[in-house]
C-alpha cells in the first residue's frame, strides 16, 4: 500500500495477533453487532481468536491514532475449500474506503476460491462482493421464536428415552451421530474430537441442555439436542438451538420434533428464558418447515459469496 493513503486505508497482515490486538477486535465487533443487529463473526472465527495457536491470517487496519477501524480473518486451513473470509468496518469509519481497503488486502492474501460470510444480508456486503467479483452461493436464516408461546409436549419414540450429555464419556459416539446426522453438511459434519473439546471448554458450556435421545435396549444414541444460552452484558438472555440432529436411520419418527420441543422447554423452564433462536441453511427446506410448524420466524439472514 502507498504511504501517502489515509491511515485507514493502510492494511497490516500478520499471522499472530497480540492480546490487546484480539481485545481491540472484539470491541470492533460488539460496536458493528450492535449497530447492525448481527454479530459480524461467526463462533468459529471467535473461537480462533480466543486460541493464539490457531492458524489464521489477520487484517488490520487503524486510524491515524491508533484505533482499530477494520478488521478482516482469513482461515486458509483448508486447502480444498480455498479461503474463508469475515471481515468488519467499525460503524464509526464507514463510508471512507476502508472495507475496500481489506477487501483488497484479502484478495492479496487469499490462498486459492473465496469463501466469505456476511452477517445480517447488509447492502453493503453485496455491493464488495461485487467489488470482490463474488457470487451469492449459501444464505443462512436465523430463525427466532417466543419461548412464552405454548411449547408441542415432547412425545419420544417408543424405547427412547431422553438423558444428559457425559463428557468424556460421550464424545465418541457423539461426533460418529454427528457425522452420519450431517454428512452432507459443510461444517457440522466435519467436526473433530479437538473441536468438540474447545466447545466443552466455554464458559457457556452446559452438560444439562445437551439433551441426548437414547435407545433403552442398545445404548446407542439416535438423536441429540444441544442447547446454548448467549448472554452479554447490556443484552437481554437468549437461548439457542445450537445443534439438532438426529440419526439418519431414526429418520421420519417424529424425533427430531420432540428434541426440539424437549429442548424449547429446558430453555425456558430451567433456564428462564423468554426467546429462543436458531440458524438452519435455506436450502435445507425440511427443517425450515418443521422450524416454521414450531413457530419460529424469520429474523436475519447470513449470506455466504464464493468466487465466481
Amino acid at each position: 500500500m502507498s504511504s501517502a493513503e489515509p491511515p485507514s486505508h493502510q492494511v497490516t497482515r500478520t499471522d499472530r495477533l497480540s492480546p490487546a490486538e484480539v481485545t481491540d477486535v472484539l470491541a470492533l465487533a460488539r460496536a458493528a453487532g450492535d449497530a447492525d443487529g448481527a454479530d459480524p463473526f461467526d463462533e468459529h472465527v471467535l473461537l480462533r481468536l480466543r486460541n493464539p495457536d490457531a492458524a489464521a491470517v489477520h487484517l488490520t487496519t487503524r486510524a491515524a491514532d491508533g484505533t482499530l477501524t477494520g478488521y478482516a480473518h482469513l482461515d486458509t486451513t483448508d486447502g480444498d475449500a480455498g479461503t474463508g473470509v469475515e471481515l468488519a468496518v467499525h460503524p464509526a469509519h464507514r463510508r471512507r474506503g476502508t472495507g475496500r481497503a481489506l477487501a483488497r488486502g484479502v484478495l492479496a492474501a487469499a490462498t486459492g476460491p473465496l469463501r466469505v460470510w456476511a452477517h445480517g444480508d447488509h447492502p453493503s456486503a453485496a455491493a464488495l462482493g461485487v467489488d470482490l467479483g463474488l457470487r451469492r452461493a449459501r444464505v443462512l436464516w436465523q430463525l427466532r421464536r417466543p419461548l412464552t408461546a405454548p411449547i408441542p409436549e415432547t412425545r419420544l419414540p417408543d424405547g427412547v428415552t431422553l438423558r444428559a450429555f457425559r463428557p468424556g464419556e460421550d464424545d465418541d459416539a457423539w461426533l460418529a451421530l454427528n457425522a452420519r446426522a450431517f454428512a452432507e453438511h459443510p461444517e457440522q459434519g466435519r467436526w473433530s474430537p479437538a473441536d468438540l473439546r474447545v466447545r466443552l471448554a466455554e464458559p457457556w458450556f452446559d452438560p444439562d441442555g445437551f439433551l441426548l435421545a437414547v435407545e433403552e435396549a442398545t445404548g446407542r444414541l439416535r438423536g441429540f439436542h444441544w442447547t446454548k444460552v448467549h448472554e452479554r452484558p447490556g443484552s437481554a438472555r437468549i437461548g439457542e438451538v445450537y445443534v439438532l440432529g438426529v440419526d439418519p436411520a431414526a429418520h421420519g419418527g417424529g424425533l427430531g420434533r420432540a428434541l426440539t420441543s424437549a429442548g424449547l422447554a429446558y430453555l425456558r423452564d430451567r433456564r428462564g428464558l423468554d426467546r429462543v433462536m436458531l440458524y438452519v441453511d435455506e436450502s435445507n427446506t425440511a427443517a425450515v418447515a418443521l422450524y416454521e410448524r414450531l413457530g419460529f420466524a424469520r429474523w436475519s439472514a447470513h449470506v455466504n459469496y464464493q468466487s465466481a
